[in-house]
Formats: structure tokens, sequence, C-alpha cells
């Protein structure tokens, strides 16, 4: 998932990337260590592009029947937060840009 993050990121006409999955419990405690990574990379990519990276991904620790009873709450969460963190984005650019305008007079 990381680099299909990074790609989608990469483009100009992106503005937010949203995840959407879930992390089931296995035989080992594998799930936590995916969780922790997928958690971290996004971050890590959402920062280093300066666009929102959200995670609508259930888990881990999860049973099957668990997540899909939550799938579409997350998917649809994590949609809204992408949304909400675009527009605040935009929202203080333009901010931004009125304070620098104002300060060159």
């Amino acid at each position: 998932m990381p680099l299909m993050i990074q790609i989608l990121l990469e483009k100009d006409d992106v503005d937010a990337v949203v995840t959407i999955g879930a992390i089931v419990k296995g035989e080992t405690g594998h799930d936590q260590v995916i969780a922790n990574a997928l958690a971290s990379k996004a971050s890590e990519l959402s920062l280093r592009y300066k666009k929102p990276v959200t995670l609508g991904v259930s888990g881990p620790s999860m049973t099957w029947e668990q997540a899909a009873e939550r799938a579409e709450e997350y998917a649809n969460r994590s949609v809204e937060s992408a949304v909400k963190m675009v527009r605040l984005s935009q929202e203080t650019l333009k901010t931004n840009e009125r304070i620098y305008e104002v300060g060159m007079q």
C-alpha cells in the first residue's frame, strides 16, 4: 500500500489519498506489525508530499466478521476526513497568501 500512496501523492491532480482496508488477526502477531508500519509510512509520506493521507483501515486484531461490519463506516470516515483536510489546507493557503500580500504593502 505505501507504494501506491506514494505514486498517487506524486500526481499534481491528487489533493489527498484515502486508504481503505482491513488488517485481520492471524495466527501470529504480524497484524500489529503491519498496522504500525502502515500508519508510520502513511504519515511519513503525507508529511513528505504535504498532502493528507487518511487511514480507512480497520484493525489490527479484528476478525473477518468485525472487519466486514466496520468496512463502510471506516471508509466513510476516511473520505470525510480527507475532504475536510483538503479544504482546511486550501483555506490556510489562502489566509497565508492574504497575510503575505498585506505585509508586502
